[in-house]
């Protein structure tokens, strides 16, 4: 048994017999048994509050320990991870007390190897500074605050041997950016006012000093020229767009925009010099011609307004396009809101390319239906009518897709910018609705106005009797052929039609002519007696009639009356 159980076994003795005394005493005092009860618990809270203390000490040496078992722990695997090397693994069934002791004893060692590593990286440092100076070098790239590791001391160390080879090649990136620095300087016609500039272009190559700070000056000086460079050509060619737009608003003839044709390319100082007095020279003669201009402007205004499909309330709103006071306050006016319609239909260009493209359409659709309710569509050639009646189908199709699609992606604006995307005053599928509503009146406008002429036709034809129809390709002359003449009453007549008439050439009565449409495979016609509808001539007249076409044979023959070759 060991000492620490003796002693408990010790101690619990003595508690028992300490007591058993105090019973004794109380016993002998003549304490009563309420007061023996609460001293005894006195007793006992003393001992138990002892012993809670001592616990308490005790718990608290063993937090410590595993608290330094942990910090041990956590430091020993930061210093194996900055080391590169793997953790020592801990031994089983150890104590708490020599774990600490393990573990504070492995941190230690940890420590010493780091320490000797930093001074070696420290020594090693210093050898590649001193070299990096001679050459105009920047140090060995290496957080210092981190180990170095053993491959990395290692790479420091032939950094050394590598210098020469870098200095070739920041020798040769310095020739390529000095020669690109010279080439822009000569496009600017910029001559080196700065003593960086001077020991850049005019110094020797080699004498120049190959830090890293120096390459990169350099490559921000040309990134500066570039820039200007670019800004100048960027001025140059709003410079010739503004004396474009000039050209056109004063209607500059071709000749005198020649004159200055030399100026319209490159972008260097004197180009840039002589654009800007082309625009002045411009400007003051759009001063001079300020009437001349502001028409010219409204023109663009208009075919602005055109495009975003201004109503004439919208444009009537822009009171100073109808103002006749030319001054410079209305020119600025007139400028602005170009600019501002501008903006607004790059802004919206794909919805107004939409509508205008359902515009088209539209226009397109309306054509179709006027050619469709066209009877003389009829006597078109070489398959027009086939194909107009495709185009017509794929029209009726495509028109309300492409109204679905404007629908939507108008509904998508509306609801992003929290306002009515309007379409000549009002919104556009009121528009597309309207003009569908317009398009079914004009039909039935249409429709109504046939019916009337119709009605007062038959009306006339009733009173007067009809007149005679023979489509228009078959009046004139044409030549007698023989080969498809045949005799008819001694008259000779071929293809004949059932509602063709012949003229005496006596006399202004018309009869109908009894004879028969010939059939399309070109057989002889039949002989009917009466034409059901039609009234049959007296058998008196007829043959005053065939007294007529005998006399005047020769003459009537070489003519064509609807249809009859007589």
């Amino acid at each position: 048994m060991r000492r620490s159980e003796v002693l408990a076994e010790e101690s619990i003795l003595c508690l028992q017999k300490a007591l058993n005394h105090l019973r004794e005493i109380w016993e002998l005092i003549g304490i009563p048994e309420d007061q023996r009860l609460q001293r005894t618990e006195v007793v006992k809270k003393h001992i138990k509050d002892l012993l809670d203390m001592m616990i308490a000490e005790e718990e608290s040496l063993k937090e410590r320990l595993i608290k330094s078992i942990a910090i041990c722990q956590k430091e020993l695997t930061t210093l194996c991870n900055e080391l590169h090397v793997e953790p020592i693994q801990e031994e089983g069934d150890t104590t708490i007390l020599q774990l600490e002791k393990d573990l504070r004893t492995q941190v230690e060692l940890m420590r010493k190897q780091k320490k000797d590593r930093k001074q070696e990286l420290k020594l090693l440092q210093d050898q590649d500074q001193e070299l990096c100076e001679i050459l105009c070098m920047p140090p060995y790239t290496i957080d210092n605050t981190l180990v170095p590791s053993l491959e990395e001391l290692n790479q420091l160390r032939q950094h050394v041997a590598n210098l020469r080879e870098t200095k070739a090649t920041r020798h040769e990136e310095f020739v390529n950016i000095k020669r690109q620095i010279i080439l822009c300087m000569e496009e600017l016609d910029h001559t080196p006012d700065t003593s960086f500039e001077r020991d850049v272009v005019c110094e020797d190559e080699d004498a120049f000093c190959l830090s890293l700070e120096n390459i990169a000056t350099l490559q921000k000086l040309l990134r500066q020229l570039e820039v200007r460079k670019s800004q100048n050509e960027a001025v140059c060619e709003g410079l010739r767009a503004q004396i474009r737009e000039l050209w056109e608003r004063l209607q500059i003839p071709a000749e005198e925009r020649e004159a200055v044709a030399t100026i319209m390319t490159g972008s260097k100082a004197k180009v840039k010099k002589a654009l800007q007095l082309e625009v002045d020279r411009l400007e003051e003669l759009k001063m001079q011609n300020m009437k001349k201009v502001i028409e010219a402007i409204r023109v663009e205004l208009t075919q602005f307004w055109d495009q975003c499909f201004y109503s004439q309330e919208q444009r009537q709103a822009f009171a100073p396009y109808y103002a006749e006071d030319y001054t410079e306050n209305l020119l600025q006016l007139h400028d602005a809101e170009v600019v501002r319609l501008r903006e607004y239909y790059e802004v919206h260009k794909e919805l107004f390319e939409g509508v205008q493209k359902w515009e088209e359409s539209w226009k397109l659709f309306l054509e179709f239906e006027r050619k469709a309710s066209d009877p003389s569509r009829f006597t078109n050639r070489g398959g027009n009518l086939l194909k107009e009646e495709k185009q017509r189908a794929k029209l009726q199709k495509t028109l309300p897709k492409l109204e679905e699609e404007l629908k939507a992606r108008i509904e998508m604006w509306e609801k992003e910018h929290s306002q009515a995307f309007v379409v000549n005053g009002q919104k556009f599928m009121e528009y597309v609705m309207e003009q569908w509503e317009l398009h079914r009146l004009d039909k039935e406008k249409a429709k109504q106005e046939r019916q009337l002429k119709n009605k007062k036709q038959t009306e006339a034809e009733m009173l007067y009797g009809s007149a005679p129809r023979t489509p228009s390709k078959r009046r004139g002359l044409a030549p007698c052929t023989p080969g498809k003449v045949r005799k008819l009453n001694t008259t000779t007549i071929s293809n004949a039609t059932a509602n063709s008439t012949i003229r005496p050439a006596v006399g202004g009565m018309v009869y109908r002519s009894p004879v028969s449409r010939l059939p399309p495979s070109g057989s002889k016609p039949v002989v009917s007696a009466t034409c059901s509808g039609k009234k049959t001539p007296r058998p008196g007249m007829y043959g005053a009639n065939k007294e007529n076409l005998e006399l005047n044979g020769s003459f009537l023959s070489a003519r064509t009356f609807k249809g009859f070759q007589i």
